[in-house]
């Protein structure tokens, strides 16, 4: 409550914007929305500022409180460009459509899938029960060199992006 000292809102509108923020992942112009159907006039400058004082307190209890992804991971990596350079976003997201992890690289070798397996799995507290991905050969030997035990499920290529989650429609 003391934390809380000298801020115009009361401490449950602070509290209510910052845990929309990091639970939903919504914007800040969304979640000043919201606020504003309940009648409350806050600027999104505002709930911004919150969240960056009040914010890593809510991430550590939501993080605790979560249950844990599920047992099947879709890995897939996008071509992206920053300041004009080409770069590889790799993503992990379980069966229930929940991001597990991403990370950018510069490269798209198998010391990059290396890397990207081991945050995975740092992340997760260890390995899931399946991992589904395209014929990347990076894949196989972040496998062979991390997950000796691990089913990994090599997608063919007439099953059409199995591994992509993220554009996928169930």
């Amino acid at each position: 409550m003391s934390t809380y000292k000298r801020h115009r809102f009361h401490h449950s509108i602070i509290s209510y914007a910052v845990w929309v923020y990091y639970r939903f992942n919504l914007s800040f112009r969304d979640i000043e929305d919201l606020l504003a159907e309940k009648g409350i006039s806050v600027s999104y400058e505002a709930i911004r500022l919150w969240c960056i004082k009040f914010g890593p307190a809510y991430a550590r209890k939501l993080k605790h409180k979560h249950g844990g992804f599920g047992d099947t991971f879709y890995l897939d990596e996008v071509f992206i460009k920053i300041n004009g350079k080409q770069h590889y976003l790799w993503r992990a997201v379980d069966q229930d459509g929940e991001v597990v992890d991403v990370y950018v690289q510069s490269r798209r070798n198998g010391a990059a899938a290396r890397q990207f397996f081991k945050r995975l799995l740092r992340s997760n507290g260890g390995p899931p029960r399946t991992i589904v991905t395209d014929k990347l050969a990076s894949y196989r030997v972040a496998k062979r060199e991390l997950m000796l035990s691990l089913i990994m499920t090599l997608v063919s290529t007439p099953t059409i992006w199995l591994n992509n989650r993220m554009s996928r429609r169930d």
